[in-house]
């Protein structure tokens, strides 16, 4: 259930992004405002649905730990293992922009959490009409600049052209597969959780995450092999943005998620394993060569990544 929610995942998130261009074309919307946005939103509606499906079965740990793990894969799997095949350049935008608001989004998470376990409907209102803040300044902000060819490039122009009837049978298959594989995933993970005598959270911040963030790694990896020079450090970052303040901000304005009890270690260990992630990057960004992810700096988060994934499961 696991796998084929995983795959069903995939699929749907596929079809989604194309409807949703395709969409957007037929709305008269900018290539770049496309690309920052709806196909933002789109791909991160696996995560959301995953999140959103478990915090209504009442497996608040699953919504948690998908997001948690995800950033962490993001960063420690995806980007270790992308800056390892191919350095990756940071742009001005990441320090000024990006990496801030990824900052002010994990260290709000933990508060909000922390403060009385759960998080709210009126705080995933905030992070909600954050995100929203940020992506019209980031727009203000891409219109002259590489992040707007980059993110005009990720449009597929060849959907501009696409029939009303095909946009809605797309649409159809991105929603039963998002529906279905969000069902399985979560049923089969809570499964495979007490099958093998581990927590649901440890089953969503390792097994889930890696599996929602393959489409991420593909891409990636396919970029850097191809020498392309439009792997966007961005673009990671972005995810993690997403993953905050979309997936778990919608989600919480309509259920709200508590942390459980039973898994301490969401507040105690693993969220700062997320915060640490995400603040190591400008370190890493300035040594040994400023302003690029280096090999070396690859083999980095990539040993951390493993290190996490271990101490995860013990």
């Amino acid at each position: 259930m696991v796998l084929g929610g995983l795959v069903l995942l995939v699929i749907g998130g596929e079809f989604l992004v194309r409807s949703s261009v395709a969409l957007s074309f037929k709305l008269k919307l900018s290539k770049l405002v496309i690309g920052m946005t709806v196909v933002s939103f789109a791909t991160s509606a696996p995560e959301l649905l995953v999140s959103l499906q478990a915090a209504l079965d009442g497996v608040s740990d699953i919504s948690l730990g998908n997001v948690i793990g995800s950033n962490i894969a993001n960063i420690g799997l995806v980007l270790g293992i992308t800056a390892i095949i191919s350095p990756l350049v940071v742009d001005r935008d990441f320090y000024r922009l990006n990496w801030p608001m990824m900052m002010l989004l994990s260290i709000g998470l933990y508060i909000f959490l922390k403060n009385d376990l759960v998080l709210s409907r009126f705080e995933g209102v905030v992070f909600f009409v954050a995100l929203c803040v940020f992506l019209v300044v980031l727009i203000r902000n891409s219109r002259n600049s590489l992040t707007a060819v980059n993110a005009g490039e990720e449009v597929d122009e060849t959907l501009a052209v696409v029939s009303t009837f095909r946009i809605l049978i797309w649409l159809l298959i991105g929603g039963l597969g998002l529906y279905f594989g969000s069902e399985w995933l979560v049923k089969g993970a809570k499964n495979l959780a007490s099958s093998v005598g581990i927590s649901d959270y440890a089953i969503s911040v390792t097994v889930i995450a890696i599996g929602t963030s393959v489409p991420e790694l593909a891409a990636s990896v396919i970029a850097a092999l191809k020498q392309e020079k439009a792997i966007s450090l961005g673009n990671l970052i972005g995810s993690n943005i997403f993953n905050i303040a979309s997936v778990l901000g919608l989600t919480a304005i309509i259920t709200p998620i508590p942390v459980n009890p039973d898994t301490p270690e969401i507040l105690s260990t693993n969220i700062f394993w997320m915060i640490g992630f995400a603040a190591i990057l400008i370190p890493l960004m300035l040594w040994p060569k400023r302003f690029q992810i280096t090999r070396g700096n690859g083999v980095i988060l990539f040993v951390a990544y493993i290190i996490f994934i271990v101490q995860a499961f013990t």
